[in-house]
């Protein structure tokens, strides 16, 4: 069964990581105090403060949108870690893909991907 994507909403009409650092980010005006989860058709606050400790609620919200995107850039804060293993394993069995790399990096991505028109969203750890 083939699942159908919803199209992607125009360049102009993405979210788009303006600001991150001091612990907040700033997306399309709006000021996030937490962690980010940037979709192609819309930003949500993130409850993770770092990988090792990401709760179910916050792995959820990822896998619920895996149908949306083509990869998930994760920003694990101010330095790039490893996945740990549970999660790791938790994202091959969704079939999740994620790209892994310090926060401010992945902004940048991020905004690169999106303007290209690429169906990308980024998971994001303040810094």
């Amino acid at each position: 069964m083939d699942i159908k994507r919803s199209p992607l909403p125009a360049v102009a009409d993405r979210p788009k990581i303006q600001k991150y650092g001091a612990g907040r980010f700033t997306i399309s005006g709006q000021v996030y105090t937490s962690g980010v989860f940037v979709l192609p058709h819309q930003a949500l606050s993130w409850p993770a403060t770092d990988l090792a400790s990401l709760s179910d609620e916050a792995i959820d919200l990822l896998l619920a949108h895996t149908s949306e995107i083509d990869v998930c850039l994760l920003g694990c804060g101010p330095k790039t870690l490893p996945i740990p293993a549970t999660l790791r394993t938790r994202f091959k069995a969704a079939g999740f893909r994620a790209d892994v790399m310090d926060t401010g990096s992945a902004c940048r991505t991020y905004n690169v991907l999106m303007s290209e028109g690429r169906a990308v969203a980024a998971a994001l750890i303040a810094i």
